[in-house]
């Protein structure tokens, strides 16, 4: 079942839940494909589609730029306390274990907060990370479209102190070649194990 990053804040039973339901969807997605059915609900080329986003470098990122490289995607926000950077990190790391082979790969981190995560908060924030990650923006509007064709579940959380925080699906999404939709990758193992997968993909 797919992990959703959640705020820390209590007595939240309709958020939880909500969020509960948005994770499980693509959960039951992705096992439901595992296992042979998927033909009854989907196909994976359900996962992903077009979108138009900017990265920290001020570029233009369609879904005609994961063509010919297979593609990682975390969805997320700059200001996530905990489960965002530790994901970063990890796929920095994997990137890292790939040596010359990361230049064949694209790695994007899709902020699903487009209120704070401008170009400038993006590329502050990736600063900290490996190079090849390029951090994703846009308009509400075009978040909006991303997230619906990734079947991401994303969500603004007030809290007491009239700032918020974003509960959202806590994902990695390795996509082909032809940018289509292959497994959530799992990052749970040493970084040279998952770059020695990821070369396959090559």
């Amino acid at each position: 079942m797919a992990q959703t990053a959640s705020a820390p804040a209590a007595g939240r039973p309709l958020v939880i839940f909500a969020s509960f339901a948005g994770s499980l969807v693509l959960g039951l997605l992705v096992m439901l494909w595992a296992l042979g059915d998927m033909h009854k609900v989907t196909t994976p080329g359900a996962i992903g589609g077009p979108f138009q986003l900017t990265d920290q470098s001020g570029e233009l990122v369609t879904e005609k730029s994961l063509d010919g490289r297979p593609t990682l995607i975390f969805f997320g926000y700059t200001h996530c306390p905990d489960v965002c950077p530790t994901t970063l990190f990890e796929i920095s790391e994997v990137l890292r274990a790939m040596g010359k082979d990361a230049d064949r790969v694209n790695a994007y981190f899709i902020s699903v907060d487009p209120e704070r995560d401008n170009q400038a908060a993006m590329k502050d924030y990736l600063s900290s990370f490996d190079s090849h990650l390029k951090g994703l923006t846009g308009d509400p509007a075009a978040v909006t479209q991303v997230t619906k064709e990734y079947r991401v579940y994303a969500k603004k959380v007030p809290l007491k102190d009239g700032d918020y925080t974003m509960d959202h699906t806590a994902l990695t999404y390795l996509m082909d070649r032809d940018g289509k939709f292959v497994a959530p990758f799992n990052l749970n193992r040493t970084p040279q194990e998952a770059a020695a997968d990821l070369v396959h993909y090559l």
